[in-house]
């Protein structure tokens, strides 16, 4: 008897071990709200994005944990946030922080609960691609992605003194290019059968700068029909200072427009989301075509928001809601409604316990995040608290289903009515029909915030951790 009890054990064992789903974890990077689903741009073309969201649930509010590369993605893939652990720009080491120093990625987590883990791209932020997160990276554990093949006569768009800050049509075919050879190697380890269950990683770089792309895909976006961003004159004048720092239009905006490059860069910038939206259709082909696809979870994200222009300002670093508005993207067999939508306030930080929640392993008692799983399994749920973005040491923006309240570290404020004024042109911090909501979000500000930790071999100021 007590040998059957034994067996039946080691079997109960194998299948569960058997039964736990897959995951596809797919990243893109700069990839702000201009997707067919989301409508940030009436000419934005990506059929791929659609068709996935519409074969699970978009989250149409969600954003990032910080509007940088580095601690955002530092940020999910640990689960913590910015404010804990110090890590607030691009280069600072996220494992020099005390707080992750040991912490348990989500590659680490589920190799621990009897995954394989294992991909290829952009998943970690290019300086510190943290090999130990996983069983085997393509092409190398020290790389993050495959090279484009480099055009010559740079810079392309003809701005002097330029590099990366670039943009134009690439002379190679789709085929030579880093982000295709991504998708082809993470469709042939989706053709494979696996032993164990697998936690499959896909990290694209576009539409990351500088912003080349065939020649096709630019194309499709003739520079004579382009249509610029929404914006408001004198928008940053009811912005207080460290904003408008932020914002610095007197740099790349400056550039852009003396030199007269708007329009360029914005076809340049649709085309690039559309060579990316290629590659995610090749990679969710191959998936559906494989044996797994009914028995594995897809989670697509991208790591913060991107500027063109509104307020003056380009590219990310900033705390509006062009910098950190994400795509978010759940299909999970069995538990996401094809079609369905939520307009809850989500973040980044919900996709490491929403991953483990829907595979069945323990949750990481670490994690900062909440899971979305129920809100996956019921649409109609209602999330009332507002999601935080950080950038830089005690800078801070809430969210919630309608307002926007971003608090800098002198105490000036910003806040933004998206029902009324969904493009953020009216701050209402300073009128007094604004003090209830300030109130009632000024209660979601991180009671702690870390000391940065710092770019090694460059001194820095000490700042002492304050409470709000």
């Amino acid at each position: 008897m007590r040998i059957f009890c034994v067996l039946f054990f080691l079997l109960a064992l194998s299948v569960s071990a058997a039964e736990k789903p897959n995951v596809l974890f797919i990243s893109i990077d700069d990839l702000n709200d201009w997707t067919g689903k989301l409508k940030g741009h009436p000419q934005a073309v990506t059929p791929n994005l659609d068709k996935l969201a519409d074969s699970g649930m978009l989250f149409t509010n969600a954003h990032c944990a910080a509007p940088a590369c580095n601690p955002s993605r530092a940020a999910l893939m640990t689960g913590i946030r910015p404010s804990t652990s110090g890590i607030y720009i691009n280069p600072e080491p996220w494992r020099n922080s005390p707080v992750l120093k040991n912490a348990k990625t989500i590659p680490q987590w589920f190799r621990d609960h009897g995954y394989s883990v294992f991909g290829s791209g952009k998943i970690y932020h290019g300086a510190f691609p943290d090999p130990p997160s996983w069983d085997f990276y393509w092409p190398d554990q020290q790389k993050n992605k495959p090279g484009d093949p480099k055009p010559e006569g740079l810079p392309l768009n003809g701005i002097p003194k330029t590099s990366h800050f670039d943009w134009g049509s690439h002379p190679n075919p789709t085929e030579e290019m880093g982000d295709w050879q991504v998708a082809e190697w993470v469709r042939g380890q989706l053709a494979k059968e696996h032993e164990k269950p697998f936690f499959l990683a896909c990290g694209f770089y576009r539409p990351h700068l500088p912003w080349y792309a065939p020649e096709k895909y630019f194309e499709k976006f003739p520079l004579e029909e382009i249509i610029l961003p929404e914006i408001q004159e004198d928008d940053l004048s009811d912005v207080p200072k460290a904003g408008r720092r932020m914002a610095k239009p007197e740099g790349d905006h400056a550039k852009v427009t003396r030199h007269k490059q708007w329009k360029k860069a914005v076809q340049a910038y649709l085309a690039c989301v559309n060579f990316v939206d290629d590659c995610v259709g090749h990679v969710i082909d191959g998936l559906d075509e494989s044996l797994h696809a009914e028995n594995t979870i897809v989670v697509l994200w991208s790591d913060h928001g991107w500027h063109l222009g509104e307020k003056e300002h380009w590219r990310k670093f900033a705390l509006w809601d062009e910098a950190t508005r994400v795509q978010m993207i759940w299909r999970t067999p069995g538990v996401t409604e094809a079609g369905s939508r939520s307009d809850n306030a989500v973040n980044l930080l919900d996709i490491y316990p929403t991953l483990t929640d829907l595979a069945g392993i323990p949750a990481n008692p670490a994690v900062e995040g909440s899971s979305l799983a129920p809100v996956l399994r019921d649409p109609s749920l209602r999330k009332e608290e507002p999601t935080l973005t950080t950038h830089g040491f005690q800078n801070h923006a809430l969210r919630d289903r309608r307002w926007r309240y971003i608090r800098y570290a002198d105490g000036t404020a910003e806040l933004y009515d998206h029902k009324n004024d969904p493009g953020e042109y009216t701050n209402l911090a300073g009128s007094d029909k604004a003090a209830e909501q300030i109130a009632r979000l000024k209660a979601f500000l991180p009671e702690t915030n870390a000391d940065p930790v710092g770019i090694p071999g460059k001194d820095k100021k000490k700042k002492k951790s304050k409470k709000q």
